[in-house]
């Protein structure tokens, strides 16, 4: 019985596909323990306020997001995935232990800037690789996969941080340190990688002109970006959990559920929407988003917070995974690492637009506001993926299969 589940669980599957789940995996376990660490660092050890802790992020955001779109047309330009994924994943790798060394504010930002660099450097031509080494069909469940590495990573990065903190009593610059080898294990496994070497006339003749992209990819991008000015940072749905009243520690694990859940759907979620289309998947997950917001925002129970920050890694886990499948199926093979990049790149930089309005909104009108704001673009969002997204290769491809 497990021999044939794992059989269905591999089919289609290569071997890149697990090397590459594996450095999601290890490379998220490297970034997530030091998440609950690193705003301790700048204010308890080096001094930093507030304001200080959100510039750093801030700023690191925009450049992990910005960078995406730009290294995936560097690696469609040279047709070259693995080395510019491989820098990424070193660059990201050695900005960890930068941190912990530095004594002063300022060598935390440098060190944070060169870690996001690095993530989104590998972000765009690690997917084009995904997408590269499966069949269409089986894409979906490619990049399941893949979600089911990096936020399995970031469930367990803050229990290490933690095990490592309060059980071995290491000391915060330690975690640092540490956390430079599961980054080095991520370079290691796409090391082992193998990438078809492109073809010259291919290579010749690229062009990654936006120009170029398909008007299916502008209006999927379109949408994507309409849902996501309503979807801000996942730090207002911790900041209302603890508003209501939830403990700190409840707090934490509550948001270890939602990575867990987060986590557990990105495969079976990749398979789906193989089988029933990536559009159909994609907004379910949208939908569960409107639910999870509405309810956060209507409600005050702690325990009805919890089961919705849980419900909400649902759609977490969906849109990760889905997302970028349906995107790198609007664009032709030699721009797939553009076209997941300049994605990756719309989706951080409005979601970045997203937070600066919740805080805004937490701030100044009241804090059921932030959720309520966001349920709205759900719906909108929602409603232009039915009506304008048309459907995409993948799709076309479920649905000739389905009518055989």
């Amino acid at each position: 019985m497990a021999k044939v589940t794992f059989r269905r669980f591999s089919t289609g599957l290569s071997r890149n596909i697990y090397l590459l789940a594996l450095a999601s995996l290890f490379a998220d376990i490297s970034t997530e323990m030091l998440y609950p660490v690193l705003p301790i660092f700048l204010t308890q050890m080096l001094g930093a306020n507030g304001s200080i802790v959100g510039l750093i992020d801030g700023f690191a955001l925009a450049v992990q997001n910005v960078v995406q779109g730009i290294s995936g047309a560097v690696s469609d330009k040279l047709q070259r995935r693995k080395s510019v994924a491989l820098w990424g994943y070193f660059l990201a790798a050695v900005g960890k232990p930068l941190m912990g060394i530095s004594t002063v504010w300022q060598g935390v930002f440098g060190a944070r800037l060169l870690d996001r660099l690095g993530a989104g450097m590998r972000s765009a031509p690690r997917d084009a690789l995904i997408a590269g080494s499966v069949e269409e069909t089986n894409r979906g469940k490619a990049f399941g996969l893949e979600g089911l590495g990096d936020n399995g990573g970031a469930f367990l990065g803050p229990l290490l941080a933690a095990f490592l903190i309060y059980v071995l009593h290491i000391g915060l610059r330690t975690i640092f340190y540490v956390a430079v080898i599961p980054g080095l294990l991520a370079f290691a496994m796409v090391l082992l990688v193998r990438e078809r070497p492109a073809d010259a006339h291919v290579k010749a003749k690229t062009d990654t002109r936006l120009s170029q992209f398909p008007r299916s990819y502008w209006t999927y991008l379109l949408v994507t970006g309409l849902f996501c000015l309503g979807n801000s940072s996942n730090a207002f749905l911790i900041l209302r959990t603890q508003d209501i009243g939830a403990s700190l520690e409840l707090t934490i694990l509550i948001y270890a559920g939602f990575n867990l859940f987060a986590a557990l759907i990105s495969y079976p979620a990749g398979s789906l929407s193989d089988k029933w289309g990536r559009k159909t998947v994609l907004l379910a997950s949208f939908v569960i988003f409107a639910i999870a917001y509405l309810g956060i925002a209507l409600t005050r129970h702690v325990f009805a917070v919890a089961v919705l920050f849980v419900l909400y890694g649902l759609f977490q886990g969906i849109f990760r995974t889905v997302g970028k499948a349906l995107a790198s199926d609007f664009v032709p093979e030699p721009l797939r690492a553009s076209g997941i990049g300049w994605y990756g790149a719309i989706v951080g930089l409005l979601q970045l637009v997203a937070s600066l309005v919740a805080g805004e909104l937490w701030d100044r009108v009241s804090h059921e506001s932030v959720f309520l704001y966001g349920a709205v673009f759900a719906i909108l969002g929602s409603i232009a993926l039915i009506w304008l997204v048309p459907p995409s290769a993948g799709d076309r491809e479920t649905a000739r299969s389905h009518e055989q």
